[in-house]
């Protein structure tokens, strides 16, 4: 098709790296070691990207909004986002079965509250799959947690979370997070919350166990 066209090939313009992954082309190594249970290969991945890729956790949401207006700068982009199967994080304000729309969320400007900017409402992974944004809240449920020193998959239904265990669904849960861990360009910080002692569908158990996991793979924790 360029036969007797004027024209040159730039090298330079190639695309060789993912652009989600431009300042940290190791993160798809350190979330697939974290979804898969290895801890110690996560952790070493984590040091060598932290200086370049900030990865933190916290267990309030204020402050997970805090951390991500105060990294963004000029035109660059943050939200949140969590899972489709994240139903027990509507009593901290995060309600995933409120559908975004996703041209307002994406494109519109900070003082829109529909727009990714206001952190109001999230992206699960069928929004934002294939997309990024310069930096991700990311909200972590229930729905995949830690028992027993290993992932546990989980459905909310009715009134209680079931227990996923088509292997099929189990695998579809685990990369539901691997997608949401990379759709941050420049940095993340992921929010889990406290839970409720008195709310049998949000115990403070369910909830410690994915915070310590993340803090044994290296994940700092903000103050």
């Amino acid at each position: 098709m360029l036969s007797g066209l004027n024209h040159c090939a730039e090298q330079d313009l190639h695309l060789s790296v993912s652009v989600r992954s431009f300042r940290a082309e190791k993160l798809s190594s350190f979330v697939n070691e974290l979804i898969s249970g290895d801890m110690d290969k996560a952790r070493n991945i984590y040091r060598e990207i932290q200086p370049s890729y900030p990865i933190v956790l916290t267990r309030d949401l204020s402050q997970a909004r805090s951390w991500l207006r105060a990294r963004a700068r000029g035109s660059e982009r943050f939200g949140l986002v969590a899972s489709s199967g994240a139903s027990r994080l509507k009593p901290e304000g995060i309600n995933i079965h409120e559908k975004i729309n996703a041209p307002y969320w994406f494109l519109n400007p900070k003082d829109d509250v529909r727009a990714s900017f206001y952190l109001e409402d999230p992206a699960t992974e069928f929004d934002i799959q294939g997309l990024e944004l310069d930096w991700v809240g990311i909200c972590w449920d229930a729905d995949f947690r830690r028992t027993n020193g290993a992932w546990s998959h989980h459905m909310f239904r009715g009134t209680r979370w079931n227990n996923l265990r088509d292997q099929a669904l189990q695998a579809y849960l685990a990369n539901t997070y691997r997608v949401l861990l990379t759709r941050a360009r420049q940095g993340m910080v992921i929010y889990v919350p406290v839970g409720d002692r008195d709310d049998p569908t949000r115990p403070t158990s369910f909830y410690d166990g994915i915070a310590a996991y993340l803090a044994e793979c290296g994940v700092s924790q903000v103050c």
